[in-house]
């Protein structure tokens, strides 16, 4: 078992023409069957079963040697999942700085809370592990900019779990857009809608025993142990969450930046609220943001409590041009002309539902393949951490104009927010004492 001082050293210290290489399988046959890297999956509620479906995928290529979780309930579970896919029992730890120094680990990924994803990428990128981050990658901008510095450090990989990036229908959409399907593109919009439920108002009461509370708060400052936080509505606190346009709207707002072929953007503007329940969530269930750019402009609507479709979908991005546009998610797209008349479309599924993405599905495990290629051989990553960062910089820009309920004007080389001294005091965060991330 590390100390907490041993932690803070270590952080201180089916699209036609699309290349073979796009799929599980080439990247399988490049790597070759006995050629496999060993994954530490951490954070083992929901999201990492995602993680363990496309490893197994992918398991010429890979396996999972170790899994941690501060709950010991969770760590079990998943442990008993890992021994049933790969006929393996996996090494369990509720502490992930005993399993970094495990020499076996060439790579880990992270679906924790997102507090913890920046300041755990850094001390695995400083263990000398490749690393797999689900989205947002930070907590806020000055993480992410830190993370991006510690990958250049240390020369390890860092892929952002935004897997449409990985996905051939994505990438032949944006490729079509980019080679001028409709034109110049000029405007994205995308959008999410749920029904979420209120989340009450929580009770202190102890700790189950189950669950380490210290380590799941980690680098946050700690607060006594409340009733309606654990094991998912942590996302609607500002402690360790980050909203919905974090938790949802990071993957297609990051679809219309690529499709745009932007970084950051000139003005953020942001309108919103807590409107559906009076409760503990401490961020919007309505938000409508935009981004502008000299010549191009990105707007997200999100409604956590409002299930009404647009364009017939839970969710899903609209790529304007100046002669048409294109509807597109995850189940294919369309395309339209200037007076709304369809001209063509590309099916590969149903339309994405409002759901998390915590399932398996092709897309994550395309960006499995991906992450696990670049390791071995070089091959360039979808989504490398400068580019994933850039979208997850955006929607916490959309959080702080939120946040001081006016205009953001931003230098666009690197998001900063110019002449207001306030809002940049929400560009970092407060840490508990000894915890912060350094390099």
């Amino acid at each position: 078992m590390i100390s907490r001082r041993g932690f803070v050293h270590t952080l201180g210290a089916g699209a036609a023409g699309l290349s073979i290489s796009s799929t599980a399988k080439s990247y399988a046959q490049i790597l070759g069957a006995n050629d496999r890297l060993n994954f530490a999956v951490i954070g083992l509620h929901s999201r990492a079963y995602a993680h363990l479906a496309s490893l197994k995928a992918n398991q010429k290529c890979a396996k999972i040697t170790h899994v941690c979780d501060v709950d010991s309930n969770t760590l079990k579970k998943f442990a008993d999942a890992v021994q049933k896919s790969f006929g393996e029992t996996p090494a369990t730890d509720r502490d992930f700085r005993t399993l970094l120094n495990a020499k076996d680990v060439d790579a880990i990924t992270i679906a924790t809370p997102d507090h913890w994803h920046t300041p755990m990428a850094i001390a695995g990128l400083q263990a000398g592990k490749h690393v797999y981050v689900e989205k947002p990658c930070s907590h806020n901008p000055a993480e992410g900019a830190l993370l991006v510095e510690a990958q250049r450090k240390y020369g390890k990989l860092v892929q952002m779990g935004t897997q449409r990036r990985s996905s051939p229908l994505f990438i032949d959409a944006v490729k079509k857009i980019q080679d001028g399907l409709i034109g110049r593109a000029y405007y994205a919009k995308a959008w999410y809608s749920n029904t979420r439920k209120s989340i009450g108002v929580g009770k202190e009461v102890p700790v189950p025993a189950v669950l380490d509370w210290d380590l799941w708060q980690g680098p946050a400052p700690r607060q006594p142990y409340r009733d309606n936080v654990q094991p998912y509505n942590w996302h609607w606190f500002r402690t360790w969450g980050t909203g919905e346009a974090l938790n949802n709207g990071t993957h297609e707002i990051d679809v219309c930046r690529w499709a745009l072929a932007v970084d950051y953007p000139n003005r953020v503007t942001a309108s919103g609220g807590r409107y559906q329940f009076k409760d503990d969530w401490q961020f919007y269930d309505t938000l409508v943001t935009s981004f502008e750019y000299k010549d191009k402009l990105i707007s997200w609507e999100g409604k956590s409590c409002s299930g009404m479709k647009l364009y017939d979908r839970d969710r899903g991005s609209v790529i304007v041009g100046t002669t048409g546009t294109v509807v597109l998610d995850s189940g294919g797209y369309e395309v339209y002309d200037l007076k709304g008349n369809k001209t063509g479309d590309f099916k590969e599924g149903k339309a994405a539902a409002s759901s998390d993405l915590t399932g398996a599905d092709n897309m994550t495990d395309l960006h499995f393949a991906n992450f696990i290629a670049a390791i071995r051989t070089g091959t360039k990553l979808t989504q490398p951490i400068e580019s994933g960062n850039i979208t997850v910089t955006l929607l916490q820009l959309s959080n702080i104009a939120w946040e001081v309920q006016r205009e953001l004007k931003l230098n666009p080389e690197d998001g900063r927010i110019l002449d207001d001294p306030e809002a940049m005091k929400s560009w970092s965060r407060e840490y508990e004492p000894g915890w912060a991330p350094h390099l």
